[in-house]
């Protein structure tokens, strides 16, 4: 299985590393390329040449297949890609969520909001209470605040 990540740039940056990977004779203020993240894991400092750039390590909405192919043919399914790493130049504002919630392309724009189910609202307590109920239960204990009327009803407080 092979390690793989989204690498989202500027423009001007995307520029840069084209010419970094592809030719041969790039000047050498663009011969390094470096990315290390703070103690956080979600912020970091991308640099290329001498410029330095802000990085961001966002959730996307859904997992990303890539694939690869060896014969133009068929196509085999490398990584499942659930982050990105997104580059920003130096004006430009921080995110202030982890997710990136317009996914990689415009028809995922909003996609949790227009396509999944919304989580349910649950009452934190009951939560806490019916966990633990069941841990009581499986521990050979009983339920808590449990009435029980002989009457053919059942009551819970």
């Amino acid at each position: 299985m092979e390690e793989q990540f989204i690498l989202r740039v500027p423009p001007s940056v995307a520029e840069r590393i084209e010419r970094l990977l592809n030719e041969e004779e790039s000047s050498s203020e663009d011969k390094s390329l470096d990315l290390s993240f703070s103690e956080d894991g979600r912020t970091g400092t991308f640099v290329i040449g001498s410029d330095s750039f802000s990085a961001y390590l966002m959730d996307l909405p859904t997992v990303v297949e890539s694939y690869k192919t060896y014969d133009d043919t068929n196509l085999i399914k490398t990584a499942d890609i659930g982050q990105m790493i997104m580059i920003r130049e130096a004006g430009d504002p921080a995110p202030d969520v982890v997710e990136y919630r317009h996914g990689l392309a415009p028809p995922m724009r909003d996609a949790r909001k227009r396509r999944f189910r919304r989580e349910p609202d649950l009452n934190p307590e009951l939560v806490r209470r019916v966990e633990k109920d069941l841990l009581n239960i499986m521990a050979g204990g009983t339920v808590e605040n449990l009435d029980i009327l002989f009457n053919d009803h059942f009551r819970v407080f």
